[in-house]
């Protein structure tokens, strides 16, 4: 729903979309024309794939296959791909033909897939080698100490880490209840999205933030509309939830309440990896130095090798016991792997028409620059959504005294802090409207439903986001972006 708004705002501008965009003044310039909006069908047909072949009587049963996933998603990135073979011109730079569709799998592939997948399969390989037993009565008030608590790691551990970490204990928490999907679904909300606001460790857009010369704990200035939206959802969470326990069967609140056991904590040393793959993120950056030393990280995968080491280490480390007490296989990660792969390549045509119009937009506001991050981080990856409205905001002139920050990579080397702010939460928020606005969102439902648990399909999902998070993002919208 935020997406369409955001869209349907912004159609008049995208729509004159075949006109060009002169290089500069010399015989040998290329001139770009920004992709029709008809480059956008491959990737609106991998979502609505997702949202309605489970549904389809005749497809469901062949979708659950993750080789039907990538089939899916292989054949409409590769319309992608042929759309920038034929046009008659580069993509960043590349020369025309077969060098713009090997640039472009090779800014969806070598520079943003590979990395997304490698950190989910660590964060997923070592988390799965955790076991948390134990059983409290699932209350209320219970769930929503899980989901304070996911949410205040979420920003040292990453939202990824830290929803690898604690859904398969609240799962087993409420394993005895009936009513488990609402439960899962503002665990999403909270822990795989809004809860890492605080760090760039957090989340993806914020880290790329600080890549381009944010300071590593400016974030914290963000902690009032972190309470304030963990606060509310937390508040309709309890009521949505004490309404639901009222409502579960005598037997299954009586099982619930007979089995207690105190908690315990297995695999204690893959703690140590997880931490250790959160500092390969912060600190191997690619042609970055290693803070504290002048030595440079290479412009290699060091740091996806040195996840992928940890992660090797987790797996043989690990008794196979608590991998089987985990339930513990590699199908979720698998499922997430074959659709983003889709989704990563066909994502390129929307993203350059963002970037190549995005200043006739006419973005002027911390409102605008709000809805409109956080819109398109509803459906497009929210990292590159992030870059793509940082850097429209630092190209920007503004006038008069508002306050700035300075020596950013950007067009001015600042961007008013209030649009910073603005784009900041839109971006990470809006993450948790649909199950593809960030990575871990797909692997929590995907755990969920190996459990047994169904979960709302695509536009089920986005009934509870539109009906609790858009009420909340226009609430903020009133008190911290007029």
């Amino acid at each position: 729903m935020t997406a369409l708004v955001a869209l349907i705002l912004m159609f008049p501008a995208l729509a004159g979309a075949a006109e060009h965009v002169a290089l500069p003044d010399d015989p040998a310039s290329l001139v770009a024309i920004t992709p029709g909006l008809v480059w956008v069908l491959p990737f609106v047909c991998l979502l609505l794939a997702i949202a309605i072949f489970p549904l389809a009587p005749r497809l469901s049963h062949w979708w659950e296959r993750n080789q039907s996933k990538l089939l899916v998603a292989l054949a409409l990135g590769g319309v992608t791909c042929l759309y920038y073979a034929v046009r008659g011109y580069g993509f960043a730079g590349s020369t025309p033909g077969t060098g713009a569709a090997v640039q472009v799998l090779h800014h969806a592939i070598i520079l943003d897939y590979i990395p997304f997948i490698v950190l989910l399969f660590s964060l997923y390989t070592i988390s799965g080698g955790i076991r948390i037993t134990g059983d409290i009565p699932a209350h209320p008030l219970t769930n929503c100490a899980f989901l304070l608590f996911g949410s205040v790691i979420a920003s040292f551990v990453g939202t990824t880490g830290a929803s690898m970490l604690l859904i398969r204990p609240l799962l087993q928490v409420n394993s005895e209840r009936k009513n488990v999907a609402h439960t899962v679904v503002f665990f999403i909300f909270l822990v795989s999205n809004i809860g890492g606001l605080l760090l760039p460790v957090g989340d993806p857009p914020l880290f790329l933030g600080y890549l381009r010369g944010v300071p590593f704990l400016w974030t914290l200035h963000l902690i009032p509309q972190w309470i304030f939206a963990i606060c509310i959802i937390l508040c309709i969470y309890y009521v949505f939830d004490m309404v639901l326990y009222k409502r579960e069967p005598k037997e299954s609140v009586q099982l619930d309440e007979a089995r207690r056991f105190a908690f315990r904590l297995s695999g204690k040393r893959n703690i140590l990896l997880l931490v250790g793959v959160v500092l390969a993120v912060g600190l191997l950056v690619p042609g970055q130095h290693l803070p504290g030393t002048k030595w440079m990280t290479p412009d290699l995968y060091l740091r996806e090798f040195a996840q992928l080491i940890l992660a090797g280490i987790s797996w043989f480390w690990t008794p196979r016991r608590i991998h089987r007490e985990n339930h513990f296989n590699f199908t979720a990660i698998g499922e997430v792997a074959c659709l983003f792969v889709g989704i990563f390549i066909t994502m390129q045509a929307p993203i350059e028409i963002l970037k190549l119009k995005g200043d006739t937009l006419g973005l002027t506001t911390p409102l605008q620059f709000f809805w409109a991050s956080g819109g398109l981080s509803s459906f497009l990856d929210n990292a590159p959504t992030y870059v793509v409205f940082f850097e429209l905001a630092g190209s920007l002139q503004h006038i008069g005294n508002m306050p700035v920050m300075e020596n950013l990579m950007t067009a001015t080397g600042h961007i008013p802090l209030a649009d910073l702010v603005a784009i900041s939460c839109g971006a990470v928020f809006m993450g948790a409207n649909t199950y593809i606005g960030n990575g871990p969102n797909f692997l929590v439902k995907s755990i969920a439903e190996s459990r047994g648990i169904k979960m709302p399909s695509f536009f089920g999902y986005m009934a509870y986001s539109g009906l609790i998070l858009i009420p909340l993002f226009i609430l903020m919208s009133f008190v911290f972006f007029r």
